[in-house]
């Protein structure tokens, strides 16, 4: 394997977690500012409320987990291999 094609394998590992992090965050930030939003008008339902954002968050978080398995299959299980002729 020479030094491009580790390159690029590692960029495209980078940018896996890096979009996925990124998204991941956009998300809960606008998440947690809706259930803040939804607190601060009607306090009596800060149960459900959190429940339902706390759900939100793990599902949201699971994106960034995503990111980081295809980060790993790519810098240790390289499924292209055969396709970069490695």
């Amino acid at each position: 394997m020479d030094k491009l094609h580790i390159a690029l394998i590692c960029l495209a590992a980078v940018h896996s977690i890096g979009f996925a992090g990124l998204g991941a965050g956009i998300g809960m930030g606008h998440g947690l500012n809706g259930a803040c939003v939804g607190v601060a008008r009607n306090p009596e339902a800060k149960g459900a409320i959190t429940t339902t954002m706390i759900l939100g968050m793990a599902l949201i978080e699971s994106i960034a987990i995503y990111g980081l398995v295809i980060a790993f299959i790519l810098l240790y299980a390289n499924p292209f291999s055969g396709v970069l002729g490695l």
